[in-house]
């Protein structure tokens, strides 16, 4: 038994990554998904796929809508739709720190005040986020992300504090590098892709970069019946980045 059986999961990045991802995971354990996208016709089979942008409150306010129209409701938001920013603090103009915060930070409130109305109304209500490593962990080249994923890491508490005396849980999931088509995008640009991967790897103790279905599961698990006690937490799936000190692998 998932715990998810018969709820309703909004997930929005729904079409491709750690977002679809996400979708299969509801879908197999018995939840009803609508998948709102930009883009959502790479959604799951099985799920309602919305188009919805989430630098769009209206947007998102008609996509929740439709979602809870077609399932009855809505008990469940991943917010999983999120862009990337590459280069230390000097590197982006204030347009693009405008776009990424946007985008990775007010849409997560965007879509969490889009879906509130509808989480009232559900004996099971659960917001999931997705942060990241990076809001902890100090990475190089990654100032601009960071930010957003630490402000979403601290959005996550405050929401939580907020909500559960209404019921509704906040949680988030922290994942390492995972292997996604946007890592695959991010690695295209570098000279060597091969190596830059095996490099991204060889940083999480477990010698392998994350899978998407690795993430699904923790947030399947922080939706579901079975965390009903579990609420304000933040959950690494890194393969013990975040908390491992290893020595040096030796050399070959």
């Amino acid at each position: 038994m998932s715990g998810v059986e018969g709820l309703v999961a909004v997930v929005t990045g729904g079409g491709s990554g750690i977002g679809r991802a996400c979708g299969e995971a509801f879908l197999a354990g018995g939840a009803r998904v609508a998948a709102l996208d930009l883009d959502p016709s790479g959604a799951p089979a099985g799920a309602l796929a919305v188009v919805a942008d989430v630098a769009d409150s209206a947007a998102l306010d008609r996509a929740m809508a439709t979602a809870a129209d077609a399932h009855g409701g809505i008990d469940v938001l991943v917010n999983s739709a999120g862009i990337s920013a590459v280069g230390p603090v000097e590197a982006n103009g204030d347009d693009e720190w405008q776009r990424v915060l946007d985008v990775n930070v007010v849409g997560v409130a965007r879509a969490s005040r889009a879906a509130l109305p509808y989480l009232r109304r559900s004996a099971a209500g659960a917001i999931v986020n997705l942060s990241s490593i990076a809001a902890t962990a100090g990475l190089v080249q990654r100032a601009l992300y960071s930010a957003s994923k630490g402000a979403v890491h601290a959005l996550t508490l405050a929401m939580a504090a907020d909500l559960v005396g209404e019921g509704i849980r906040v949680n988030c999931v922290a994942p390492g590098t995972v292997d996604t088509p946007w890592v695959a995008r991010l690695l295209s640009n570098v000279e060597d892709p091969a190596g830059e991967k095996a490099r991204l790897a060889a940083r999480q103790p477990t010698g392998r970069l994350v899978a998407a279905a690795e993430v699904a599961a923790a947030v399947v698990y922080l939706s579901s019946r079975s965390a009903g006690g579990v609420t304000g937490t933040a959950l690494p799936v890194d393969g013990g980045m975040s908390g491992l000190r290893l020595p040096p692998r030796p050399r070959a």
